[in-house]
């Protein structure tokens, strides 16, 4: 499918400072994005283009228990920048972070989009179900009260940043908020309208362009398998490998060359940060490809180890990231048993402690007994043993 400029989205792109050059590398990369070929840079070109002549897309940005690292994320797209122009393809009707609307007017406009349906939901931050929902209150009440029927009238529900995904550092235990994430908040109230989630904490903002693009003009909303998402409502385009699979460390943790302690010779010399806690190897995201801040960098690469804000398992208690990666500068996740929490390591010290303790008591008992004077009796040879000459 060729493409073929258009003026309207031509004059836009020259608007930025974006050429068609950069405009086709970018449909490229979006392609790469959501597990399709570089062949499909075409088709998404065409998409971009046929949404600039129609109406923009309804779309609802919902808040929840979120410190807006999400929206800052997104707010710090480079200019000029091909995601900044796919973003204004959206008419964002609610965005209480930074929309001009407040009180009354705002709610409005929030409560006639829901009531007409059809838009895009997409939700930054924990689902906060604590204290019989009064852990977030919104425009005087409860939000999950109104939450049900937000999430049952969208058309998709992209859950951006970890927070939305699993709970994130509000579900950590012990969790007093009754935090949670979008698609167990959907599940628990039978909601069937498509989740889509994007862990990170915050989010990658080119991931939300790509699901926006994926969502609204490539047929996403009419057939949700073609987002090819994994067990975990992730797209397998951005979470199918690990960070370990395309860390820019990888060699020297072939090498066995790992840092053991920041500030020392082997952190100067760019060796892998195994070691020191780094989540890379159990954590499903594309950053070392995609990276942040306009391709800039990304965490390792910029000195610091993974803490595995990709992983997640929304559907587990427990499950979210901070739990499961915790202490992040450490090489073992902590064990929880109710209220008390410690480290593999302690665990393994005081179960070895009491074998030793065991075998030290059974050897006083057996002393004792008289059991271990003059040795042990051996067992007098078999027969069949002394019939092969072994008697001789």
């Amino acid at each position: 499918m060729a493409y073929e400029e258009n003026g309207a989205l031509q004059s836009l792109l020259a608007a930025r400072g974006v050429t068609r050059r950069d405009f086709l590398k970018w449909c490229g990369s979006t392609a790469a994005l959501l597990g399709m070929a570089e062949s499909f840079a075409p088709q998404i070109a065409a998409a971009v283009e046929g949404a600039v002549l129609q109406p923009q897309a309804p779309a609802l940005w919902i808040n929840g228990g979120a410190c807006t690292g999400c929206t800052e994320s997104m707010a710090q797209v480079d200019t000029p920048d091909v995601a900044t122009i796919v973003l204004d393809l959206l008419s964002v009707n609610y965005f209480e972070t930074i929309m001009m609307a407040q009180g009354e007017d705002a709610e409005a406009a929030k409560a006639d989009l829901v009531a007409k349906g059809g838009y895009v939901c997409i939700y930054e931050g924990t689902v906060m179900t604590g204290f019989e929902g009064n852990a977030l209150r919104v425009a005087g009440k409860p939000q999950v009260e109104e939450l049900p029927e937000v999430f049952e009238n969208a058309a998709a529900i992209v859950a951006v940043g970890s927070c939305a995904v699993d709970g994130g550092w509000v579900a950590a235990n012990p969790n007093p908020a009754g935090g949670i994430g979008v698609l167990e908040f959907c599940k628990e109230h039978n909601i069937e309208t498509p989740v889509v989630n994007l862990p990170t904490c915050p989010v990658n903002p080119e991931w939300v362009v790509a699901m926006v693009i994926d969502v609204l003009y490539l047929g996403a909303l009419e057939d949700l398998s073609v987002l090819d998402l994994d067990e975990f409502n992730r797209p397998k385009g951005i979470f199918g490998q690990t960070i370990h699979d395309n860390c820019s460390r990888r060699g020297h943790f072939e090498n066995g060359e790992f840092v053991t302690e920041f500030g020392s010779v082997e952190e100067a010399k760019g060796y892998c940060l195994y070691a020191v806690g780094c989540k890379g190897p159990q954590t499903f995201t594309n950053c070392p490809i995609v990276r942040w801040n306009g391709r800039a960098s990304w965490c390792v690469e910029s000195g610091a180890p993974c803490i595995g804000c990709g992983s997640a398992n929304p559907l587990e208690a427990g499950g979210n990231w901070v739990d499961v990666n915790a202490p992040f500068l450490n090489r073992h996740r902590d064990i929880h048993v109710g209220d008390w929490v410690t480290q593999p390591t302690v665990v393994g010290a005081a179960v070895g402690a009491a074998a030793v303790a065991a075998l030290a008591v059974h050897g006083v008992g057996m002393k004792a007994a008289g059991r271990m004077d003059g040795g042990a009796p051996y067992e007098e040879m078999k027969e069949r043993d002394a019939k092969k000459g072994g008697g001789k």
